[in-house]
This record gives C-alpha cells, sequence and structure tokens, in this order.
C-alpha cells in the first residue's frame, strides 16, 4: 500500500496490469525503502544484530536472516533458543492442555 503511494500507482490495479517500468519502480522502492522517507517503523528488520541497521529484507534474505538468528539463540543457549530447539511456544503461551497439533498425544494400545 505504501509503496504504491510512493510509486504513484493506482491502488486498484491488479499484478497483472503493471506494466514493466512500474513493476521496476515498486522494485527499487522496496529496496531501499529509506530514500523514498518510508518510515523506520514499517521496515522488518529493526537495528540487525551484526551491524545495527535498520533495513528491509526481501524474499530469501528474509529466511537466511530470520535461521541466523535462530541458531544465534541457540547457541547462546537463550531461553527462546532452547525453546525452539525443543519445539515448544516461544511466546508465554501456555501449553499444558494446547498447541498438542503435530505431536502424537496419549498412551498406545497394547496388543
Amino acid at each position: 500500500n505504501i509503496v504504491l503511494k510512493k510509486a504513484d500507482i493506482s491502488l486498484s490495479k491488479r499484478a497483472g496490469e503493471l506494466t514493466e517500468e512500474e513493476v521496476e519502480k515498486i522494485i527499487t522502492i522496496m529496496q531501499n525503502p529509506r530514500q523514498y522517507k518510508i518510515p523506520d517503523w514499517f521496515l522488518n528488520r529493526n537495528r540487525d544484530i551484526k551491524d545495527g541497521k535498520t533495513g528491509q529484507m526481501l524474499a530469501n534474505m528474509l529466511d537466511n536472516k530470520l535461521r541466523e538468528d535462530l541458531e544465534r539463540l541457540k547457541k547462546i543457549r537463550a531461553h527462546r533458543g532452547l525453546r525452539h530447539y525443543w519445539g515448544l511456544r516461544t511466546r508465554g503461551q501456555h501449553t499444558k492442555t494446547t498447541g498438542h497439533k503435530g505431536k502424537t498425544v496419549g498412551v498406545s494400545k497394547k496388543k
């Protein structure tokens, strides 16, 4: 929404209706959002651990950064990293009765 407004493209246009130059405009704005005065709180990478910069990560770069963050948390044995390692909820939810989806629960019958 904000990217389309900065690029002066109609919000009602569908992806197939965009011209090549409009697509290029959207890509450049998404790669350099701060040059187009998009506020820092709108970006998806606030104060990166390694360089301390705020920026916008796209596609596989975002996946890589997330994986690196989880590996770092696991390596320093942080509580959140351990919860990720064990496959449990990390944000303080109760897990006594909920969140069993994907794991087998109950007693198996003996034949």
